[in-house]
């Protein structure tokens, strides 16, 4: 190529028109026929050779557009139009070559084609140039024409060397010779010239739309080749041992290069969340540069992505394997707000808690004390037992490996006492004598942080002058009822010694019932 570093396959042909030119200056003779007929064949043999590697060139990008039609597909099609003008010049020239030797029953009797006569009735006719040779130039100047005007100006020095390659003179057509005079481009290179002459310069020219071939197709995946390394088609990306760092520790992550054009897109995917299998268009979706993950975040807890990516290469899948963790943490929906000096928990009552660590899924957090269960992610419940606190401790897994233990100490305290109840109401009420017949005896705890269920097994109850009466259940029996009778109006009904309750807690022994006092209004 012009202007670059020229293959041995360019050098040989500089070389010969070198040879030509130094031949054409001396008298031909039997000996120079013959050397211009082997070199005629070497260009054959070349020129045979391009074709089959120019074919293989040309296959290679159309996989390449199959496997990426957006990036290559263009590029291809360039090829092929520059391949079809070559195809039809080269055939044109090759059909002027078999004119030229139709006369001959040996083809290589190279020593007998020293007349310029088929060329110079072909070409020329008196002092003009005939039709034929009108068309030979036309060939010249519309393969450079075309060509260049396939390629993008980004190949502009391939440009150059078809302009160079395929020069029909100055702009007027004509050649300065050694003498300083000036001649037709036609006229110098192939009238009254040697005939074995003309049909090597006809293989050279062929020799010149294989390279051109060459040069293009190598243009065009040299330039996609760029293309593809530019900082353009690149992004960045953090990549590090973990995916969160405690204040003070040394983050020891790197900033990752990745490609985001079209090449690096892949074909296909296998990906598993979990173990679970993810779809294609559910759970994720191929896109330049990678796969777009349309997942949820999870539970709270470590999840892995595994699996394969699939790319396309020279026709042939190519999987990179997929192994990517991260991690999930509950998301704080309130302020941690502690009073320092309560931290409590009732015997007898279930002690909802919440027990996480911060920046530590709750997979990892596990907690331990005397009486405490764990029901999902950070929930547990304290029952706590015997003893007058309880210490609960937590540990968990950082990131990095390291375990971290933290321990909290709660005071243990009883359920405070209930107080007696009737129809509701506590310490004393005043009711006709009816209602307190039909009333339920209760027991109550006010402004305790727990709804407990409490119910009564029986209680005392003491009119004025009557003995006490021992009641079974939580309403006045006979019993009471005919105590109840001889009670008059002002009267103080005393109800005492309530046996009292937890519904769901029957084992739990609640401190004694304070009595209620009933006076009567009728």
């Amino acid at each position: 190529m012009a202007g670059g570093k020229q293959t041995p396959r360019q050098k040989m042909i500089n070389l010969m028109y070198l040879v030509f030119i130094a031949m054409l200056a001396l008298n031909i003779g039997k000996e120079v026929l013959a050397a211009f007929g082997v070199m005629n064949e070497k260009f054959e043999t070349s020129n045979e050779k391009a074709k089959e590697s120019n074919l293989a060139y040309l296959g290679g990008l159309e996989t390449k557009a199959s496997e990426n039609a957006e990036k290559y597909q263009p590029l291809f099609e360039q090829a092929k139009q520059v391949k079809s003008i070559s195809d039809e010049y080269y055939s044109y020239l090759e059909g002027l070559k078999a004119e030229m030797l139709k006369g001959y029953e040996n083809k290589k009797d190279y020593e007998r084609m020293d007349k310029s006569d088929f060329l110079d009735q072909k070409f020329f006719g008196g002092d003009k140039v005939t039709a034929e040779g009108k068309k030979f130039l036309n060939w010249v100047s519309k393969y450079r024409n075309e060509v260049n005007g396939i390629l993008p100006e980004s190949m502009s020095d391939i440009k150059d060397a078809v302009t160079t390659r395929f020069a029909t003179g100055d702009a007027n057509g004509k050649v300065t010779k050694g003498d300083g005079t000036k001649e037709d481009w036609l006229n110098y290179h192939y009238e009254r010239v040697p005939m074995v002459v003309s049909l090597t310069k006809i293989t050279a020219m062929q020799a010149d739309i294989k390279s051109t071939e060459e040069d293009v197709l190598k243009g065009l995946l040299e330039g996609n080749l760029t293309e593809a390394v530019s900082l353009k088609n690149f992004a960045t990306s953090l990549s590090a041992t973990k995916t969160a760092f405690y204040s003070g520790e040394r983050y020891d992550g790197k900033i990752i290069i990745s490609k985001t054009d079209n090449s690096s897109t892949p074909v296909r995917a296998e990906l598993t969340l979990d173990g679970r299998k993810l779809a294609d268009g559910k759970d994720y979706k191929l896109e330049s540069g990678g796969v777009k993950l349309l997942i949820g975040a999870g539970a709270a807890g470590d999840h892995t992505i595994a699996g394969k990516l699939f790319f396309q290469q020279d026709g042939e899948e190519i999987p990179v394997e997929v192994n990517n963790t991260f991690a999930t943490i509950s998301k704080p929906n309130a302020a941690v707000i502690a009073a320092d000096k309560m931290n409590v928990v009732y015997r007898g009552v279930a002690n909802p808690m919440t027990i996480s660590i911060p920046g530590i899924p709750d997979n990892k957090v596990t907690a331990s004390a005397p009486g405490l269960s764990k029901r999902s992610g950070s929930n547990y419940i304290m029952n706590p037992g015997k003893g007058r606190q309880v210490t609960i401790s937590a540990s968990g897994i950082l990131p990095d490996g390291q375990r971290i233990n933290t321990p909290a100490t709660f005071r243990i305290k009883d359920i405070p006492r209930p107080l007696g109840s009737v129809r509701g109401e506590t310490s004393s009420v005043k009711m006709p004598r009816k209602n307190l017949e039909q009333s339920t005896v209760g027991a109550l705890l006010e402004d305790f942080d727990f709804d407990l269920n409490l119910a009564v097994s029986g209680f005392k109850i003491k009119v004025p002058g009557q003995p006490s009466v021992v009641v079974k259940g939580s309403k006045l029996d006979g019993r009471a009822k005919n105590a109840l009778k001889r009670a008059r109006r002002g009267d103080a009904i005393q109800i005492f010694d309530i046996q009292a309750y937890i519904t769901n807690n029957k084992t739990y022994r609640l401190k004694k019932v304070s009595p209620v006092v009933v006076e009567l209004t009728n």
